[in-house]
């Protein structure tokens, strides 16, 4: 079999029952996200409550980073007649809703402690979700389309959270707070419906047999292979210096002159849709190479972009500079990223989809809390130009593994996964 060519062949595949549905849970997954980020904090600041327990409510988040714990019960049992994936999926969805809705009627000032009870159920719901679309999305793409379905999941993934974020907040200046969690409790049935009209996934691994054999088989499967560690060092490595410059990059637009408008209305207009733009790009470009040769080309571009800051902060405040870094920066982001999640997909053996990916998603978090955390201290000692020519160097490294695991079989492995005619 080989990748589609014509432009029909791609068409079909794009706009195929699979793709679809792949963007409509990427929209499932991510609007729940930041119900308990920035609208949860704009409704507790607007309620008067101190900043302290603002803060510690980032906490609420933890079963995004846990969720792997739990992952083997969703690979092991099928709670209903609809399927393995589709009956947790339904399960899942209809708690969120609920969680949704429980936390409208809760009060930020007379009872933090049980809004904030409400708010970790609903981070577990979303997270239990998220680690079931993972594994239906591994298990329904053929893989040679990995790379489409990881970009149309991330765009809708990133539309969802807008809507959450920005929709919510401009939606709390006409009705309640309280309101507005309804109205996207009520949107939410988008992920329901989806799930209600998607096909159950084959899965001709089977199942996990027990409970300890889900628990404890995808961990020895995984790290039974050659190279395990060092995949997941290069998982650890690959978007490290995107994420570090990325992390500082408001301060930096402040520090150089820009204002809140200026930075705003470049990132609105530029940075949010080259981000589609490059996770959409990226899917398409996957369906004609490799996983291996996207997570190269597109790492390189990555680093280019990172090294962008570096030429900004030589320019100054320069508005069409800055609009080109963005756009750049943002546009490399999408394309790495879309490699990135198909690379992780194509590590899971499908008998332990959910919890193989869970614990390599988990994973992939890492660089964003503890490497992102001393780039102020960076860059405050190295000045930006220096802080952007690291970030931007720090990418050899992973682009280096890549290089050696690709040696070691990575790349034929790969390429044998992404090879195949659209189905």
């Amino acid at each position: 079999m080989h990748p589609p060519r014509s432009i029909n062949a791609i068409a079909a595949t794009l706009f195929s029952r699979r793709m679809i549905i792949t963007l409509a849970m990427g929209f499932a997954s991510g609007l729940p996200l930041l119900l308990t980020g920035s609208v949860l904090q704009a409704w507790m600041t607007a309620e008067k409550v101190d900043l302290t327990t603002i803060g510690l409510f980032a906490l609420v988040g933890l079963p995004y980073t846990l969720k792997f714990l739990w992952a083997p019960v969703l690979d092991r049992y099928t709670p209903t007649l609809m399927g393995r994936r589709r009956s947790w999926l339904l399960i899942s969805q209809i708690c969120l809703i609920l969680s949704i809705l429980a936390l409208s009627l809760g009060n930020p000032q007379e009872s933090v402690v049980v809004l904030g009870i409400t708010a970790v159920l609903l981070t577990f719901f979303s997270a239990s979700q998220d680690v079931v679309i993972d594994a239906y999305r591994r298990e329904s793409l053929p893989d040679n389309e990995l790379g489409l379905g990881a970009s149309l999941y991330v765009n809708g993934y990133r539309v969802g959270m807008l809507l959450a974020s920005g929709g919510g907040l401009i939606l709390a200046d006409i009705i309640s707070f309280p309101q507005v969690y309804q109205v996207m409790a009520l949107i939410m049935f988008v992920g329901v419906l989806t799930t209600l009209f998607a096909p159950e996934p084959e899965s001709p691994a089977g199942r996990p047999k027990s409970l300890r054999e889900a628990v404890i088989d995808p961990f020895l499967e995984y790290f039974n292979r050659q190279d395990a560690v060092l995949i997941l060092l290069f998982i650890l490595l690959y978007k490290v210096g995107d994420t570090m410059a990325s992390h500082m990059s408001t301060p930096f637009y402040l520090d150089i002159g820009f204002s809140n408008t200026e930075i705003g209305t470049l990132v609105k207009l530029f940075g949010f849709w080259a981000t589609i733009a490059g996770g959409f790009i990226g899917g398409l470009i996957l369906l004609r190479i490799s996983i291996y040769k996207g997570l190269v080309i597109f790492g390189i571009l990555q680093g280019l972009s990172t090294a962008g800051f570096a030429l900004l902060a030589v320019l100054g405040h320069n508005l069409a500079a800055l609009a080109a870094v963005i756009t750049f920066e943002n546009l490399s982001s999408g394309l790495g990223t879309a490699a990135y999640v198909a690379f992780m997909a194509s590590l899971t053996n499908k008998r332990f989809t959910a919890t193989q990916y869970a614990l390599l998603s988990s994973f992939m978090g890492i660089p964003r809390v503890i490497v992102a955390s001393p780039t102020g201290l960076m860059a405050d000692t190295m000045g930006w130009v220096s802080f952007f020519v690291f970030c931007a160097l720090i990418a050899l490294p992973g682009l280096l593994l890549l290089r050696w695991l690709q040696v070691r079989g990575l790349d034929e492995g790969l390429q044998t996964r992404s090879e195949g005619g659209v189905a």
